[in-house]
């Protein structure tokens, strides 16, 4: 009799819609958050149009647009896994969040290289090279580091959280009746891939 009480308050207490609003609550603090680095981004930008120019052109272009293509696969992966377990393929799902998370891994490689890269050409603050930049290309290089490395913090957590939504439905704990938590973390996923779709253009095709 109790355990048949704890499974229906169990549902009682199941609330996916306001799950969901939470999550959508929490994405709007993290719009808000990169909204304010785009309108410093923006500001030093129309102030140093030219300097930006010349930052930009030290970027790799191709290294960018590969990892563009990365994000938005896996963006796709994402929401076929939801589709899947919608369905009721469990183990579809968990694949396609796989896969998502070897893009992620790939976008990280890629990233890791571009910044050593960087690194190695002594663009980094503090390096000498870099303290011979005019201060326009200085806030380019400053802006650069900033946003795609607080993007990648972004891209490891939701990889985190992909990983962590896999395992719980393997376990059977997200199942296609109650995959809201697949759903939060696809939520979150795709905004980690809006935000480099405004990062790429940003910083790569500066003309």
């Amino acid at each position: 009799m109790s355990s048949h009480a704890v499974s229906h308050n169990d549902v009682i207490h199941f609330d996916p819609y306001g799950k969901k609003l939470g999550m959508w609550l929490f994405l709007f603090t993290e719009v808000l958050l990169f909204g304010g680095l785009f309108i410093v981004y923006a500001t030093y930008r129309f102030m140093n149009h030219e300097a930006f120019h010349e930052g930009s052109a030290e970027l790799d272009l191709v290294i960018g647009a590969i990892n563009t293509v990365f994000l938005l696969t896996s963006s796709l992966t994402v929401a076929l896994s939801i589709t899947a377990l919608q369905k009721g393929n469990a183990k579809l799902s968990v694949n396609l969040i796989m896969i998502t998370i070897l893009f992620a891994g790939a976008f990280m490689m890629n990233k890791y290289y571009e910044w050593t890269l960087k690194f190695e050409h002594g663009l980094f603050p503090g390096m000498e090279h870099y303290n011979q930049l005019s201060n326009g290309e200085a806030q380019f290089f400053n802006l650069y580091f900033l946003m795609t490395g607080l993007h990648a913090i972004h891209v490891i957590v939701g990889a985190i959280i992909l990983l962590i939504v896999a395992y719980h439905i393997k376990k059977g704990n997200v199942t296609k009746d109650r995959y809201i938590y697949l759903e939060n973390g696809g939520l979150y996923w795709h905004l980690v891939d809006v935000i480099w779709i405004y990062l790429f253009p940003l910083f790569y095709l500066i003309i």
